[in-house]
């Protein structure tokens, strides 16, 4: 009887396991079938001035993935900003620009959203030359972790909205991390299409990387923000940045590298611009 109970009780846990995702795909579309509501879509008009620039069926992948994000992901409001739907409708809509053309799954390690009103003060441990540590407190527009956390500044998250055209956004950054911590550490290795190669990638996106870091040691003007330059994890977020928000010119400036990009992330915003 006990050996029965265990067979059981083993078919129960592993009926779960493998229905899970059907379960999940199920309701996913039926989030899909829903109607986008006016609101939601004025909020877009008004804060991601590149949507109406965006082809029909881009627009509506769009809609569809924020109405799945929104569903899945818990917002959370720190330093007293209450989060409304303005707040979650343009955060979602610039995250879920990098997940367009894709199978995706939603940044499946992300669970929650903490949204300040404007940069937050972290401390951390710093290591002092003399080998003592000292407490330092550092002011951050956004941070990613891997352990299934975003933090935001909507500030800044709305400031990257209204200036499409520059080259900073904040939460095309972080949730960039997000996408390169998927199989792991952020490293400036994301989880390539089945259309692409590790190697390639490794190729141009290393070359590109050194050449960030020669211009930022001879104090030269690129552009990349300087600060990709720290490691490869922060120049893929960079870069990503600066491939949804200055496509032309990164297509005509390093060619190689957008083709790249534009196949990693199945979209060619030179077209939005």
């Amino acid at each position: 009887m006990a050996i029965l109970l265990t067979i059981t009780f083993a078919f129960a846990i592993a009926a779960y396991i493998f229905s899970k995702p059907y379960v999940r795909t199920l309701k996913r579309n039926s989030i899909k079938q829903k109607p986008f509501t006016k609101a939601w879509r004025k909020i877009i008009q008004r804060r991601i001035p590149y949507f109406n620039q965006m082809p029909a069926d881009l627009q509506l992948q769009l809609k569809q993935h924020i109405q799945i994000f929104i569903s899945e992901k818990k917002f959370i409001g720190c330093n007293g900003i209450n989060i409304t739907d303005e707040i979650k409708v343009t955060i979602a809509a610039q995250a879920c620009l990098l997940l367009l053309n894709k199978n995706t799954n939603y940044y499946p390690k992300l669970r929650t959203i903490l949204v300040y009103p404007s940069a937050f003060v972290k401390k951390h441990q710093q290591l002092n030359v003399d080998g003592t540590q000292s407490l330092q407190s550092i002011a951050l527009a956004g941070e990613s972790w891997g352990f299934g956390r975003i933090v935001l500044s909507w500030q800044d998250s709305l400031a990257g909205a209204e200036q499409p055209n520059d080259g900073h956004n904040l939460v095309i950054h972080e949730f960039a991390h997000q996408l390169d911590q998927e199989n792991g550490v952020a490293n400036g290795a994301p989880i390539l299409g089945k259309n692409q190669d590790y190697k390639t990638w490794s190729d141009v996106f290393n070359k590109q990387f050194s050449l960030l870091q020669h211009q930022v040691s001879l104090g030269q003007a690129s552009l990349f923000d300087k600060y990709g330059a720290t490691n490869p994890a922060e120049f893929f977020a960079v870069a990503s940045e600066v491939f949804f928000e200055q496509a032309k010119l990164l297509s005509i400036q390093y060619p190689l590298f957008y083709r790249q990009m534009s196949a990693y992330y199945r979209v060619d915003p030179t077209n939005w611009q």
